[in-house]
């Protein structure tokens, strides 16, 4: 089977374009670094350029080291041809600690640069939080937006990464960044998927010049916080027998006409390559107003993740 190649897009504040497509590297629980080192190269073999990491996911070792096999074996001239995105973890959210936070994701990476380094989640958590749910109310603390955003700041103007950006910021914490930023976020990295279609987060993030990037486009489904409601969607199942495409396709396919950037993760060969053929064809406008009717659930809670307190709770009512 040939290569796909991915469209790339331009992201407002980022100094080079995006693949479309990402690869996700977040497991739970976490792969043995080899399987995931190997799932990486398979990924590349598929077509895939675009590979989003985190610190919290301890996928940054394996893709550094998979990357570099690729430039080994050819498969990539030069690392020119990789989008990565990684994110700055909750307890490393302060002021002083982003750089080298920044540095030390490069570390692992074995790179001189990323391409989009994110604030993963809208909160700082305190350095005793080693796994969830959180157990004390007082580890959770606000996030500093203007204090991290200035540090995020000063790293893309360092060169540690091409472009800065948030994950599951609401458009009341996009305000408040864009009161006091210098660089606008390139990104808002957000739950996206037919059964939880943020109209009006894309909306605004449109009227700001934010690219919107899609995770869990398919439910994240076999995760411990996933679901099915995607894949097993009658309305999706029906649109993709008539297409003779997968629901999941027909799913990735909807959010790239939506303009979105789409982080899909998969380990099994069969389905990377299917989650990449998603071009040269089309939902018809019929389809897309079935779609644009279905009900919407949010997948992902910070009260189930981090725990039930008002912080979390917060996030969760923020549109």
């Amino acid at each position: 089977m040939g290569v796909t190649q991915v469209p790339e897009i331009s992201v407002g504040s980022c100094d080079r374009t995006m693949p479309v497509i990402g690869m996700g590297t977040s497991t739970n629980p976490p792969p043995d670094p080899e399987t995931a080192k190997a799932a990486m190269l398979e990924a590349m073999r598929a077509g895939y350029r675009h590979f989003d990491t985190a610190f919290a996911y301890g996928s940054e070792k394996p893709l550094g080291e998979a990357m570099a096999e690729a430039l080994r074996l050819g498969l990539v001239k030069s690392r020119d041809e990789f989008f990565i995105t990684t994110k700055l973890w909750s307890s490393f959210a302060e002021k002083d600690m982003i750089v080298p936070a920044m540095k030390m994701s490069l570390s692992n990476l074995q790179l001189e640069y990323v391409d989009m380094y994110l604030i993963h989640w809208p909160v700082r958590l305190s350095k005793e939080v080693t796994n969830m749910p959180v157990k004390k109310r007082e580890y959770i603390l606000p996030l500093d937006i203007k204090s991290v955003w200035e540090a995020m700041e000063e790293g893309k103007n360092l060169g540690l990464t091409k472009g800065i950006g948030v994950s599951n910021f609401s458009c009341k914490k996009l305000e408040e960044l864009l009161s006091t930023a210098k660089i606008p976020p390139a990104v808002n990295q957000v739950e996206m998927s037919p059964i939880w279609q943020q109209k009006q987060l894309r909306e605004y993030c449109t009227q700001k010049g934010i690219h919107i990037g899609a995770y869990s486009p398919l439910g994240a489904y076999n995760t411990k916080w996933g679901h099915n409601r995607v894949v097993e969607c009658d309305v999706l199942g029906e649109i993709a027998k008539a297409r003779g495409k997968t629901p999941a396709q027909v799913s990735l396919r909807w959010l790239y006409e939506q303009g979105v950037s789409i982080v899909t993760k998969s380990f099994n060969k069969q389905r990377m390559r299917e989650n990449l053929d998603i071009f040269g064809w089309s939902l018809t406008e019929e389809d897309s107003e079935r779609i644009a009717q279905l009900p919407q659930k949010k997948g992902l809670l910070f009260a189930d993740v981090i725990g039930p307190y008002d912080i979390s709770l917060e996030i969760d009512a923020e549109i």
